[in-house]
């Protein structure tokens, strides 16, 4: 009943009179890719898409509009080099998005400058951010850590939320009903209040049973941004969400012919899912501000503080005996993370062929987790009770300098010095080229040393008979190196690129037994070490033709040979890891105003397990795949649609 209730009152408000809904209908559209694009992300200065040394992707709200994405995990499913992946098969079920074969704790993923990827997990799930509040994203692929430090190595994302615009009034509603019992239903509202501040509101609520017992998720989020804006002079922005999540984690689905499975009345197991009471939740809160002031033309200074506060709770039951483990028992989680990142820069054009960037950043966490152990029944009453509290802080400074003697050539030269609390300082440099050799034509080459700082869970999980964190390890780190072509034709209607890389990492930590350390059955536990090495090499091609005949089109193609070396000598491709990722798709609109998207995607086969760190082929491959995405949007005057 909330439901119908949740729907029909966001109905009611887009019924009530006197509202004023200024958004216009989007008749022209814009070609897909142009090579005047602005792009912020990769250089932290206003830069042409052409003038920027690494392979970028940017989309808007009109590409946001056209798919049929319901998250933003799956919006950049459908990118150029990018893999997305979940981790289960329910509502609340991880998301994460790697770059060129990097994992998921190798990209970067912020939100108006503050870093969402988890300190402890170094991932960020970007199945829960929600599309309607974005109004543009910059994919930044390559060695990023010269700019943001940890964890950048395969790229950056950047997003950026809606504003409000000046004499204008915003406001949108939607409502949907699927499968599974699902529903999503959002509202988001936007002014200037004067003629310098405004705001910008937005809120989500999406719930779904899923489709296995123990596999539903209720979703709520919200955001608001201010904006102070005195024209050039000085601009103020203050920034924060909220969301909030609630799943059941119910595990792989069990043999055909499993029992249903109890203790003490309340079945742990049945046919469907392998863990029935097993909870998950989540709630993650960021703010962040930022201010630009322009003292004059060639001077940008810059100063940003974030906090992030993320909380995890899990509720975890054995349903078979371990040993020393009875079924039932299990232990709840919680675990708290606490982040607050300062920024400063000064962005220097003393001739306009040139430009200088220094900055400096500080960051800090607090980690925190509190675990309560449950008996056979699930009561924690007498349980035992354990507390961890660490603190771990960095210090970054940068330099990026750029020029442009002419209109074929620019050079990027950059540099930055960390300190990190846990294991000393690294220094990163980065070199990029930009040639055009015709108008409408760019070459790229960039190369650059990247590294990212163990993870809370890599450095203090807490010891029990099994395993253990080890807070002697060593940052992962390598370099990356890529070239990039880019050619458009017909004013950029037809937009072609092409990239060739090379990444490698160097002291990778990965979850081995560890010899020094035993538990009380002479069994090794499992500790995290530098162990491996980890090296990538493919190319990838993507074109995006339109609009043409109220049509555009979309192909790209990745190749890629992602090799993991074992201790001991052991090459063999990485798991989970697609060699080959084909994707596409065909979006047309009709003169009576239905606007129709179909999006294919395949996904080569790829290894999923091999029996010790010493096999070369793998013991269980998973299948290539194919997906179709279809959408239509039927607007309805200048301000509904179906």
């Amino acid at each position: 009943m909330s439901r119908l209730w949740s729907i029909a009152v966001l109905c009611i408000m887009f019924c009530l009179p006197g509202l004023s809904l200024a958004e216009e209908e989007k008749k022209d559209k814009k070609p897909l890719a142009t090579m005047d694009e602005v792009v912020v992300t990769a250089t932290k200065t206003e830069e042409k898409r052409s003038d920027v040394p690494n392979s970028v992707i940017v989309m808007d709200e009109y590409d946001i509009q056209e798919s049929p994405a319901q998250n933003l995990g799956e919006f950049l499913a459908n990118e150029l080099g990018i893999d997305w992946r979940t981790y289960g098969n329910y509502g609340g079920a991880t998301q994460e998005i790697h770059i060129r074969g990097m994992s998921g704790d190798g990209t970067q993923v912020f939100v108006n400058g503050v870093n969402i990827n988890s300190p402890s997990l170094g991932m960020a799930n970007v199945g829960a951010i929600p599309l309607n509040n974005i109004e543009r994203i910059e994919v930044v692929k390559g060695a990023g850590s010269l700019l943001y430090g940890s964890g950048a190595m395969g790229g950056t994302v950047n997003i950026i939320t809606k504003s409000p615009e000046k004499d204008v009034t915003d406001f949108a509603a939607t409502a949907g009903y699927g499968t599974n019992n699902a529903y999503q239903v959002s509202a988001e509202q936007g002014m200037y209040v004067t003629e310098q501040f405004g705001y910008y509101l937005t809120a989500n609520r999406y719930e779904t049973d899923g489709f296995r017992d123990n596999s539903d998720l209720v979703h709520h989020d919200m955001s608001i941004k201010f904006i102070w804006d005195n024209e050039d002079a000085l601009q103020v922005s203050l920034y924060g969400d909220y969301i909030d999540r609630e799943y059941g984690l119910p595990g792989v689905k069990p043999p055909e012919g499993t029992q249903d499975f109890s203790v003490d009345g309340t079945r742990l197991v049945n046919g469907e899912s392998a863990s029935l009471v097993n909870r998950g939740a989540d709630n993650d809160g960021h703010a962040v501000l930022n201010i630009t002031g322009r003292p004059n033309d060639w001077l940008i200074i810059k100063f940003k503080q974030d906090y992030s506060d993320m909380e995890s709770y899990n509720l975890n039951r054995n349903a078979v005996g371990w040993f020393p483990a009875l079924p039932g028992e299990g232990e709840k989680t919680w675990i708290t993370n606490q982040a607050a990142v300062t920024e400063a820069s000064i962005n220097m054009s003393p001739v306009t062929s040139a430009n200088i960037l220094i900055g400096g950043e500080y960051r800090d966490y607090d980690y925190e987790r509190k675990q309560i152990e449950l008996d056979a029944n699930g009561h924690d009453e007498s349980g035992t009770e354990s507390a961890e509290n660490y603190h771990v802080f960095s210090r970054g400074t940068f330099i990026e300098g750029q020029y442009r003697p002419n209109d074929y050539f620019g050079f990027l030269v950059g540099g930055r010095y960390e300190e990190h609390s846990t294991f000393g300082h690294e220094i990163l440099p980065r070199y990029g080229l930009i040639v055009h050799p015709a108008k409408n034509t760019v070459v790229k080459l960039s190369h650059g040393k990247h590294f990212k700082a163990p993870t809370m869970n890599d450095l203090y999980w807490p010891e029990d008979d099994w395993v253990r964190g080890n807070p002697d390890l060593k940052p992962e780190k390598g370099w990356h190196t890529d070239g990039t072509i880019e050619q458009g034709f017909l004013n950029d209607g037809i937009f072609i690129s092409g990239s060739y890389f090379i990444w490698d990492i160097k002291d990778r930590i990965a979850w081995a037994e560890n010899p020094n350390y035993v538990n009380p059955w002479m069994i090794l536990k499992y500790t995290p070490t530098n162990l491996d090495t980890f090296k990538g090499e493919g190319w990838e091609i993507g074109s995006k033709v339109g609009p043409f005949y109220n049509t555009t089109v979309s192909l790209s193609f990745t190749s890629l040979d992602a090799i993991e070396e074992k201790l001991g000598g052991a090459r063999r491709h990485a798991t989970y890891t697609p060699k080959k990722q084909f994707k596409g798709d065909l979006t047309y609109w009709f003169d009576f105003g239905l606007t129709a998207k179909t999006t294919v995607r395949y996904v080569s086969k790829r290894p999923a397990a091999y029996d010790d760190d010493q096999t070369v082929e793998p013991s269980f491959v998973l299948d290539s795949y194919w997906t179709v995405d279809a959408n239509l949007d039927y607007g309805i005057g200048d301000h509904w649609s179906v």
